[in-house]
């Protein structure tokens, strides 16, 4: 029987990934998932579904989501009020809470966390640059934070577990050239959450390990029997997770696992299928500013060319709902009425015609970024591949990294032709998805990387972002929504149900869709 080169990585990966846990296999306090890790560790510089799950176990915010649906809790702040006209907020902060060095967390370390969150200017910056000002976060007192807003922001709340608070006595003292200790905090940590890293061993991308965190605020009468150390330990190829799952080596995938790993993990006597609806959506990006693409009837060809039905209930299975609007069907702000593409390979030939006779390069090989190690951007990418070919298009499948398409689309120059992705729930607002995704103003970050520019839609996009009560924000969403469909920037395949395998040993997972379920503190292993 001949092996190829990938079943080959995968079961040499998995041995190794075997061999390294069998050591330990007597330790029943060490938890070890397998979801990808961000490009650093600092979470005021990347935003991803693995920095969310690292900085959920590794740091502290004024409120965090929980649940699913997921719901706003009190967490470092006990309160907080707002002044009529919505411009100033005051947090309430607990007293005593602890960093890892053991200094207390105040209201100081708050506001020089917002203040380097401005600074850095990176991804999870952006819902707040257009209100917030460094000197417009302050301490009133030792426990009240108070920010005042330029303007009024419907997403201001929701946004607030977006930051995740730093100590500033421990970054300050590796600051370089004014880097805010961007530099050292890349590998380092600096938190007062449930685990703090050990970084000894960090590798990046690699290996992180976290040790429970004796002293922290919520403490552990909730759960007597915590996890006491996570090793992360993501592979690049799904299969191999799923083997080092089924062989003990791993106790958690990651949540987008293809359905003959489902199958195989179903089938397994000491591990199972977690599924969660959730708030996920899968897009294939097209680059607006890079021909064909500057051309409508070329983005609507490649739009009624996907077969969205095939792939959700072929190779998906039904595990997922058709979604073809820029926003997740199951939020406010969703217009039900909207009619997006279907499958049509007739309708698809005939906008290639158009966009031919209008100059439109169709020719010209088309390169597809799919995310590495993820089965399913493989198994989309071949499927649109195949139709693509009756219609004479070319299109090449790039194996890359999420790190590395996110760093491309800086500059349109750089962003590729087209590449695939979901786009996570962040924070539980529409401008999470159709906002970030759709409004000009953010260009240079990867959520709007299709180069997406309408001015009719940024001021539906920026006055919905400016209001504050959701019957006003509603209708304006649904309209802009509406006109982003009809201008086919990307091609929206599905809003996802997370498919997770996890041990049957983890006990007390909850799942939320900000950070997938990866929040550890609340878990412990059973026999």
């Amino acid at each position: 029987m001949r092996i190829s080169r990938r079943e080959l990585a995968a079961l040499t990966g998995a041995a190794l990934v075997f061999r390294a846990r069998h050591a330990r296999a007597a330790d029943a306090d060490i938890f070890v998932p397998g979801q990808n890790l961000p490009a650093n560790l600092d979470p005021h510089q990347i935003l991803d579904v693995g920095a969310t799950g690292y900085a959920l176990n590794g740091y502290d915010n004024l409120y965090r989501y929980e649940d699913n649906p997921p719901k706003m809790q009190p967490w470092l702040a006990e309160s907080h009020t707002v002044s009529p006209n919505g411009l100033i907020w005051d947090f309430k902060l607990r007293a005593g809470v602890k960093f890892h060095d053991g200094s207390e967390l105040t209201a100081d370390d708050v506001v020089y966390s917002f203040r380097r969150l401005l600074a850095i200017g990176k991804a999870p910056s952006a819902p707040f640059l257009p209100i917030l000002k460094p000197d417009s976060v302050t301490a009133p007192d030792r426990y009240s934070v108070r920010f005042q807003l330029d303007k009024t922001y419907g997403p201001f709340f929701a946004t607030i577990p977006m930051v995740f608070i730093v100590n500033p006595r421990a970054v300050k003292q590796h600051e370089k050239d004014g880097d805010w200790g961007a530099g050292w905090l890349a590998s380092n940590e600096a938190g007062s959450g449930a685990y703090r890293l050990i970084p000894s061993t960090y590798v990046p991308l690699e290996h992180v390990d976290m040790e429970k965190y004796d002293d922290h605020f919520l403490g552990w009468s909730d759960n007597p029997r915590p996890i006491r150390k996570i090793e992360w330990r993501p592979t690049q190829v799904t299969s191999t997770r799923v083997l080092a799952l089924l062989n003990g080596s791993l106790d958690m995938t990651d949540s987008n696992l293809p359905v003959d790993q489902v199958e195989r993990i179903e089938k397994s006597t000491n591990a199972h299928i977690v599924k969660n609806v959730t708030m996920r959506l899968l897009v294939i990006r097209m680059n607006n500013t890079k021909p064909p693409f500057d051309n409508i009837n070329a983005r609507k060809c490649f739009a009624h060319a996907f077969n969205y039905k095939g792939f959700i209930d072929e190779i998906v299975k039904g595990n997922a709902r058709r979604n073809p609007a820029p926003l997740p069907d199951n939020i406010w702000g969703y217009p039900k009425d909207v009619v997006g593409y279907e499958y049509d390979l007739a309708k698809a030939k005939e906008y290639l015609q158009k966009a031919v006779a209008e100059g439109a390069p169709m020719r010209r090989p088309i390169e597809l970024h799919l995310q590495q190690g993820l089965e399913q951007t493989i198994q989309a990418a071949q499927l649109f591949q195949s139709d693509l070919a009756t219609l004479g298009i070319n299109l090449k499948m790039i194996n890359d990294t999420f790190a590395n398409m996110t760093s491309a689309s800086v500059k349109p120059e750089s962003t590729p032709d087209m590449w695939i992705h979901w786009v996570s729930t962040y924070y539980v607002d529409p401008d999470n998805w159709i906002g970030q995704m759709y409004d000009s103003r953010y260009h240079g970050t990867w959520k709007a990387s299709c180069w997406y520019t309408n001015p009719v839609v940024d001021e539906l996009l920026g006055k919905a972002r400016f209001l504050v009560e959701q019957e006003d924000r509603g209708p304006l969403y649904e309209v802009a929504a509406r006109l982003i469909v009809a201008d086919s920037p990307d091609i929206w395949i599905y809003n996802m149900i997370e498919l997770c395998g996890l041990a049957n040993r983890v006990r007390g997972f909850r799942h939320c869709p900000v950070g997938s379920g990866g929040e550890v503190r609340w878990m412990h292993l059973g026999a």
